[in-house]
């Protein structure tokens, strides 16, 4: 792919599942791009399409304006950034380091005073939307920050998503992406009872499904994991360990300021339940496994 010398040159730290397809978008926006992962194989995939790979954060660091850091959780986060060859090793005059990923607020706002005491900038941009949403560049990306900061990094933004709102300061971010997992996490489970329920009363169930799709009881959920709930397909577009991490920093933040948030807390111990049966790398849809095994019954459609 072509890239456009007269944009900043990007950098990407971890090409998982959404890590991937989003430095691949920014390449087809025509961004120079330099590209890391700790298993480097993932990164040989994007040199034909006109990326650099790189062996460590820092030197992605060196050769970029922006960095962009999309691993798991807050420890990876430190460790690419802070740790031994890592990005502020690599950082310059006018660095600008974007992590999407989701991690707790309460570390973001610490990394980012860091960053700012080593000379660099740093923003909190987590995104909605899953693998789906990476692939095709319309997710919602949530950003914690200086306004400034959040301005010149809209281009890169716009190549990534549809959805773009700076909600703060630094943590906004993620504390609004915690937000969005609360929703996520209590909409799949309402979806898997609907199933399950409609399932144990004999009824049609894609019928079944598409009217709720189409009335008050829609959701993204209904819409786009209810089809492979019903079709036994579970493949990850977001890990029931993701989601369990992030329901975890939901927890702690609400034991930290006494709130009560017992469908989150439901939730998570249904989650727990998949983990213990060695389901975590299964998507956060699988969550209707739970359910179908404490009911008895299984809500699957047929051929």
């Amino acid at each position: 792919m072509a890239t456009d010398p007269t944009r900043p040159k990007i950098g990407f730290v971890g090409l998982g599942i959404m890590g991937l397809p989003m430095a691949r978008n920014a390449l087809k926006a025509g961004f120079p791009l330099t590209v890391t992962n700790r298993t480097l194989e993932k990164a040989d995939r994007l040199t034909a399409e006109g990326a650099t790979v790189a062996r460590t954060p820092r030197e992605v660091a060196e050769r970029s304006d922006i960095v962009v850091t999309m691993v798991t959780s807050s420890p990876d986060v430190e460790a690419v950034t802070f740790g031994p060859g890592g990005i502020a090793e690599g950082a310059h005059a006018g660095l600008l380091v974007i992590d999407m990923s989701s991690i707790s607020p309460v570390a973001s706002r610490a990394f980012a005073e860091r960053a700012e005491g080593q000379g660099f900038r740093t923003l909190d941009a987590p995104v909605s939307g899953g693998e789906i949403g990476a692939i095709e560049a319309r997710l919602s990306i949530m950003v914690g920050g200086d306004a400034a900061d959040v301005e010149r990094a809209r281009p890169l933004f716009e190549a990534l998503g549809k959805t773009i709102v700076h909600i703060g300061g630094h943590g906004a971010g993620q504390a609004c992406k915690l937000a969005n997992q609360i929703a996520v996490a209590i909409n799949n489970l309402g979806v898997a009872e609907a199933l399950v329920f409609a399932a144990a009363q004999g009824i049609d169930l894609e019928r079944t499904r598409q009217v709720i799709a189409g009335g008050a009881g829609s959701s993204w959920a209904m819409q786009n994991y209810a089809p492979k709930m019903l079709a036994g397909d579970f493949k990850p577009g977001f890990m029931v360990d993701h989601q369990q991490k992030d329901l975890r920093n939901v927890l702690d933040a609400a034991f930290a300021t006494h709130l009560s948030l017992p469908g989150t807390s439901l939730a998570h111990a249904l989650y727990s339940a998949l983990q213990a049966d060695g389901d975590g790398r299964l998507g956060n849809l699988a969550i209707i496994k739970v359910i179908e095994r404490l009911s008895g019954i299984e809500a699957r459609t047929t051929e």
